[in-house]
């Protein structure tokens, strides 16, 4: 009996530290510079499945000089949502070249989906008006390593 109440507590104190890790921000991703015209983003990547998902959720802030930015294997049509977001962002959907081929308000904390334009493998994520306060609007190239550039 008393083995069964410290497996069972055991099997509790798991669960708890997934249920807290589920719910906190992603922090220790790997970081690049990127550019976008004359203005250097310092990037978080997110480039597997599970940093994918979990993404910006449950950020309360992030510096205006700061963004993520995901990393798919393919080209494909992206769509992301903002459940559990707490911060208003716009995604930039780019292309390998680092042409940005659209770009996308997004509320927080809704389901609504938006959309890459056409196939891409790169989403950056950058607080709501940050591309906007910048100039910088689709057809505008970003620098830096994952577009093969420096």
């Amino acid at each position: 009996m008393k083995q069964t109440t410290i497996a069972f507590i055991a099997c509790l104190m798991v669960l708890a530290n997934l249920v807290h890790a589920q719910n906190s921000p992603q922090m220790d991703l790997p970081r690049i510079k990127i550019s976008a015209g004359m203005h250097l983003i310092d990037t978080q990547i997110a480039s597997t499945e599970e940093q994918r998902a979990t993404g910006l959720m449950f950020r309360k802030d992030m510096p205006q000089s700061e963004g993520m930015l995901f990393v798919f294997e393919q080209p494909s049509q992206q769509c992301f949502w903002m459940k559990n977001t707490l911060l208003p962002l716009t995604a930039a959907f780019v292309a390998d070249d680092g042409t940005i081929i659209n770009l996308a308000d997004m509320k927080p904390q809704t389901t609504d989906s938006h959309c890459s334009s056409q196939p891409v493998r790169f989403v950056l994520e950058m607080n709501q008006g940050w591309f906007n306060r910048k100039g910088i609007k689709a057809g505008a190239k970003l620098g830096g390593a994952p577009f093969g550039s420096r």
